[in-house]
């Protein structure tokens, strides 16, 4: 996530209870049911390990992952990887800058109405400053173990479905305005586009999107079926990609577990952690490592991705 603007921080909101269905499955244990269906819950431990793995490219190649370093590249080949393997048609968009060539991994799940196409993102990219685990290597790991569950499951969704892992998004979002600016007249085939950007925090609060109120609402819903609070994230000040979308005209939300601005009393009454702390006090530093986690934040925040990406893809 880029420091260039601060986030400001809106009222707490609460979304109404709901009653969530039962999820259907197969004998062997794989999600059976319709898109419209509850989506599977996400393993932490997968997403962990997904980390874990990002954590030793960071090691393996002067301790980061950032846009024009070889621990960059590397990260691109394994989400690759996990994903072509999985059955996603998958493409690695390039683009140049600073200097240095940038990629952006993106990955269709085939089928599903292309004019109407559900989009969920991360950026893959640290800064050089560290490894990069919760910003935004949880995004990333989170995103990437629920494109997974959608091909276990064998989803079927009514809209298509695409992943995106963003390059040089430290840099001011290059990789996705790259991206978005070569959607040209297709940006009105995506129906919304989720950012995900820091979603294990180890101090962690859960904010929501406020750009789009249908999108805000799905994540609200269930949060609240949790009986865990929210706050309004105004992330449209421009510090993710998601704003490269925002931008274009196409209809963004998401989800996030804050940075180096300090929780509140209330909002450890609301969230528990300490109160006078920062979010995550490794924000862009050298200690944004595999520990830098909240693994509770972690596991809940992948869940409610996978909830949206069931729901509006139906």
């Amino acid at each position: 996530m880029t420091r260039s603007v601060r986030i400001r921080r809106a009222a707490l909101a609460t979304g109404a209870a709901t009653a969530l269905a039962a999820t259907l499955f197969t004998a062997a244990g794989a999600y059976a049911g319709p898109a419209s269906a509850n989506a599977p819950d996400i393993d932490v431990k997968a997403v962990k390990a997904d980390l874990d793995q990002l954590q030793s490219i960071a090691d393996a190649n002067g301790g980061n992952r950032a846009h024009g370093k070889a621990g960059y590249k590397a990260s691109v080949d394994f989400i690759k990887g996990k994903l072509d393997k999985a059955g996603f048609t998958t493409q690695i968009q390039e683009f140049d800058n600073n200097g240095a060539k940038g990629y952006n991994v993106i990955a269709d799940w085939p089928g599903g109405d292309e004019g109407k196409t559900v989009m969920a993102g991360a950026h893959l990219d640290s800064v050089d400053a560290g490894p990069g685990i919760n910003d935004d290597g949880s995004g990333s790991a989170g995103i990437l173990e629920v494109a997974l569950a959608v091909a276990k499951s064998g989803l079927k969704p009514a809209k298509h479905l695409r992943f995106a892992w963003f390059g040089d998004e430290e840099d001011g979002m290059v990789g996705s305005r790259a991206y978005v600016d070569k959607l040209g007249a297709d940006k009105s085939k995506i129906d919304s586009y989720l950012n995900f950007d820091m979603i294990g925090s180890p101090n962690p609060g859960y904010f929501v999107y406020d750009d789009d109120s249908r999108l805000e609402k799905v994540f609200k819903d269930w949060f609240a079926t949790k009986k865990i609070a929210t706050e309004k994230e105004t992330e449209g000040d421009g510090r993710s990609d998601h704003a490269s979308f925002k931008d274009a005209g196409i209809p963004v939300g998401g989800l996030f577990s804050g940075a180096d601005y300090i929780k509140t009393q209330q909002q450890a009454k609301n969230w528990g952690g300490e109160a006078g702390k920062a979010f995550d006090a490794c924000y862009h530093q050298s200690c944004d490592t595999s520990k830098n986690l909240d693994e509770k934040a972690l596991d809940i925040n992948t869940d409610a991705i996978a909830h949206a990406i069931w729901q509006l893809s139906s």
